[in-house]
């Protein structure tokens, strides 16, 4: 493979403002527990939605800001809503906002879009907390929706309701006065109490009910050399209601929660303590610093039954200040993540910090940011409202005069006239069309050549009104370049068909009629996220351009063929109706014309019109949301049809037309955010025998092991080869051969089983897997861990190796790998020999092979040298790299 590395995409990154776990443990739910998200909200107005996935970290959306800084973020979910027969239906879930304005901004989980913003006349809001869920005391008692308390930059404290899927004004909850009277943090003590964090060094307890001040708290004067009044960065609430507060000098207070007077001070910083978390058992505090330093204070008894509080670690995790800091604390998971103007997010464990490794998680989007025209050998890049457009050199051959030609050169630069910034783009494989789409519009180009320069021309293509107004969240041209597949921010999935002018054969048009193509109906059990597990986050267009696939981040997978040959002499544009609507008789046609819906016709264009896929609703559900869809390569048809012989249209058929599904097999390559891989025969609805033969199972150790989740796949085509990416690492997997057979397969896994299984019998049976972070640390490099002792015995001095001993049973998991079966091993002999043999010849065979020499990659694109007329030349990729230097 030739590589091109483009470091000089210049695709900037924001730090980090807010975070938000949907929920801080699983305590207090009865019935089934909702996925957990972390909303991550960036300097630029963007906001990231991230599925833990028990530490397999993927980031699944991005919402698009105004370029206002997120300030805050928090979660509510509404009450579960029970049937007749007893059946609970969750609540959703919903997220709000806020970003240095006079309002709280709710947030479409569905479309990625601002849904309503509150009512009321308050100032600048600085902060704001939800009220914890509801909990009903009687069987009879109704329940109730989560208040908002937000505190304003003027020292106001107003109630927001979030009853009746709304965000309106409640009422003023108080308002305090002065010049240093804003308003810095807020959260709940109790469902009706809460705290308040002022500049003027004070801490203030109100009942939400009445208004009331129950308490104030004073910091005191602030340190020598210090403004005299500290500012309260922080304040959270232990389990048993004490509060615990951060501030400018740097230190952390815990207040009881009973009297409201101070009950320790820990020496913190050695500046600004910004931010704060607890876990949910109150007996690990972290703190973030204006120095990038994170501090872990420990709660423990003395041997007077007396709890006092100690600093147990005291690190830099950041290069800059720690903004922002969220923990989800449960049985399974316990995580700390934190970020600021670094940019990265970082994961630390919590209950088993010391334990296990901290982890880093990529900054760069989770969905490439960057496409390619490969025949026209043009990079496209987009962020904000900026579309950037490169053509990339030949690499030198024979031909000297190729030496002399630049590297690259930046060819075009689009600036959209939008309020939003650009969510998608796509370019033709020859480079004559671009795409681009925001929220809310849909603008198409055509690029030409100039003749005098390498730079392109651009020409704005009109498209149908209620195309260019509908926005798409994402888009993509067929690789025949006739075809536009779009996906509105509602996940409605838009074709419009492009062909060229009938008198300027070199001017292209949109043609002025569009298709939307119907999703099926899926039963599917209730969920708390129901809009947003239905959004459509990748599609797949077939190397023939017949089939287009696309996928939701709940795993279901929608299709749709093209039927028909294409027929030049045929009309642009023609419309017949459903073949379940031609035989309805006269008079209900006549009766019901003023009435008739375009949906209940077929747009046909030239001879060709889109249908449901007949085996689409064969096609499995996916366990988890498909981070990367690509078609294997076709092998060239043998037949080529001209137009569709034998439709003819009649006087009782007007407007006939082929229904010929497409030809040959079009096969599918899915892997999952959970890195399952699978290939779909999508006009079958089944699984490939490939795929049969090679389950995930059978993936290389070296491959699973990867944490960090796949972002694109670029197919070498002669060879059958795919080559995946992610963050840090590119992986190639070759297709002509099998991994290794099912017994092969089942003894692996069963190897690996033992290698990951921890070194401490006591940790496996306590916390089996890892928190959410990194791998779990050697028992040998933990801090104050002991090697060994030595031991007197009869007078004699003995050393005792104080290692635990790995055991040697091999423990079984039900869950793993799921939805796969492989047949039990029939050699009894020794697995170990067996395996690292087996390993052996399948490194020999090369059929993979993985490299961490690329980071941080933006995307992987494929380009083409149509000169050469080699088929078999070897692929050639530009790999766009943004070192964190760089940004």
């Amino acid at each position: 493979m030739d590589v091109h590395r483009a470091r000089f995409v210049p695709y900037p990154t924001s730090s980090i403002s807010a975070l938000a776990f949907s929920r801080t443990s699983d305590a207090g739910y009865t019935g089934p527990l909702p996925a957990l998200k972390l909303a991550l909200g960036r300097s630029n107005g963007n906001i990231e939605i991230w599925n833990p996935q028990k530490g397999a970290w993927v980031q699944e959306a991005v919402f698009l800001g105004d370029g206002k800084s997120i300030d805050g973020l928090a979660w509510t979910q509404d009450p579960d809503e029970v049937d007749n027969d007893g059946n609970a239906t969750p609540g959703q879930q919903r997220l709000f906002s806020i970003a240095s304005s006079p309002n709280v901004a709710e947030w479409d989980l569905g479309t990625g879009m601002v849904k309503r913003r509150s009512t009321g006349n308050f100032s600048e809001v600085w902060c704001f907390a939800s009220q914890p869920r509801w909990k009903a005391q009687k069987k009879d008692e109704e329940s109730r929706s989560q208040d908002i308390v937000a505190g304003c930059g003027d020292g106001a404290l107003v109630l927001l309701s979030t009853a009746d899927d709304d965000l309106q004004f409640k009422r003023n909850l108080a308002r305090v006065s002065g010049k240093k009277a804003r308003c810095m943090c807020i959260t709940y003590q109790k469902p009706e109490i809460v705290a308040a964090g002022f500049a003027d060094s004070m801490i203030r307890i109100y009942d939400t009910r009445n208004g009331s001040q129950l308490r104030q708290m004073s910091l005191g004067t602030g340190l020598p050399g210090a403004p005299k009044t500290a500012l309260v960065w922080q304040v959270k609430i232990l389990p048993n209601g004490d509060i615990v507060s951060g501030d400018s000098n740097g230190e952390v207070r815990i207040w009881d929660g009973k009297h409201y007077a101070l009950s320790r001070r820990l020496t913190g910083h050695d500046s600004d303590c910004l931010d704060l978390i607890t876990s949910s058992d109150g007996k690990t505090i972290f703190s973030g610093s204006l120095d990038g330093k994170m501090a872990v204070y420990r709660q423990s008894a003395n041997d007077g039954g007396r709890n006092s509080w100690a600093k147990s670690s005291h690190r830099r995790m950041h290069n800059g200040e720690v903004k922002a800091m969220a923990a989800f604390d449960s049985s399974r998971m316990s995580v700390v993540i934190s970020g600021g103007s670094d940019v990265t997010p970082v994961a630390t464990p919590l209950r088993e910090y010391g334990k296990e490794n901290v982890r880093f998680l990529p900054t760069l989007p989770q969905e490439p940011q960057v496409t390619s025209a490969p025949k026209a050998r043009l990079l496209v890049c987009w962020w904000e409202k900026s579309v950037l457009i490169w053509r990339i050199a030949r690499l030198p051959g024979a031909d000297s005069s190729l030496d002399a030609e630049r590297p690259r050169k930046l060819v075009a630069k689009l600036t959209l006239d939008t309020k939003d910034s650009v969510r998608s783009a796509s370019v033709s494989g020859d480079g004559k069309l671009l795409a681009v789409s925001t929220s809310t519009a849909l603008k198409v180009f055509q690029l030409k050549r100039r003749l005098d320069t390498d730079s392109l021309a651009v020409r704005k293509v009109d498209l149908p009104k209620g195309l260019t107004t509908l926005g798409a969240r994402t888009l993509s041209f067929s690789p025949d370049g006739k075809w536009l597949a779009s996906v509105t921010p509602d996940s409605e999935v838009h074709v419009a068909r492009f062909a060229a002018e009938p008198d300027q054969p070199k001017r292209l048009r949109c043609l002025s009629q569009t298709v939307e193509l119907e999703r099926r109906h899926r039963q599917a059990q209730s969920s708390a996220y129901e809009q947003y597990d239905r959004a459509i986050s990748r599609m797949a267009w077939a190397p023939d351009s017949s089939v287009l696939v696309v996928g939701d981040l709940s795993g279901f997978l929608d299709s749709w063929v093209l039927e028909g040959h294409e027929d030049s002499t045929a009309p642009a544009i023609d419309r017949a109706k459903h073949d379940s609507d031609k035989g309805s008789d006269d008079d209900m046609s006549d009766s019901s014309s003023d009435s008739s819906d375009d949906d209940d016709e077929d747009v046909i264009y030239f001879g060709q019109h889109w249908a449901d896929n007949p085996a689409g609703n064969l096609l499995p559900k996916l366990e988890s949301a498909p981070l990367v869809m690509n078609f294997r390569p076709q092998k060239s048809a043998a037949k080529t049809v001209n137009g569709n012989p034998g439709v003819h249209s009649t006087r009782h058929n007007p407007h006939a037309h082929s229904h010929e599904l497409p030809t040959g097999q079009h096969m599918l390559w899915v892997l999952t955010s959970r890195h399952q891989m699978h290939e779909l025969d999508v006009l079958a609805g089944r699984l490939s025998e490939w795929s049969k033969r090679n389950p995930t199972a059978a993936l290389p150790e070296d491959f699973t092991r990867i944490k960090d989740r796949a972002i694109g796949a670029v197919w070498d085509e002669p060879r059958e080869r795919v080559w995946v990416h992610g963050n840090s690492w590119v992986f190639m997997l070759d297709t002509t051969k099998d991994l290794a057979d099912a017994e092969s397969a089942q003894l692996l896994k069963r190897r690996r089983r033992r290698r990951s299984e921890p070194d401490d019998d006591m940790i496996r049976k306590k916390h089996k897997g890892t928190s959410g972070a990194g791998d779990k640390v050697d028992v040998s490099r933990r801090d104050g861990a002991i090697d060994s002792v030595k031991r007197q015995d009869n007078g004699r001095w003995t050393e005792v190796d104080m290692t635990p001993k790995r055991k040697s049973a091999i423990e079984d998991d039900d869950n793993d790998e799921e939805g796969l079966q492989l047949t039990r091993l029939r050699s009894s002999g020794d697995e170990d020999g067996e395996a690292a043999q087996l390993e052996g010849e399948m490194e020999a065979k090369k059929n993979w092979w993985l490299t961490f020499k690329y980071r941080p990659i933006l995307g992987m694109v494929r380009l083409e040298d149509e000169r050469s007329g080699d088929q078999n030349a070897p692929l050639e990729v530009a790999i766009v790299e943004r070192p964190i230097r760089d940004r």
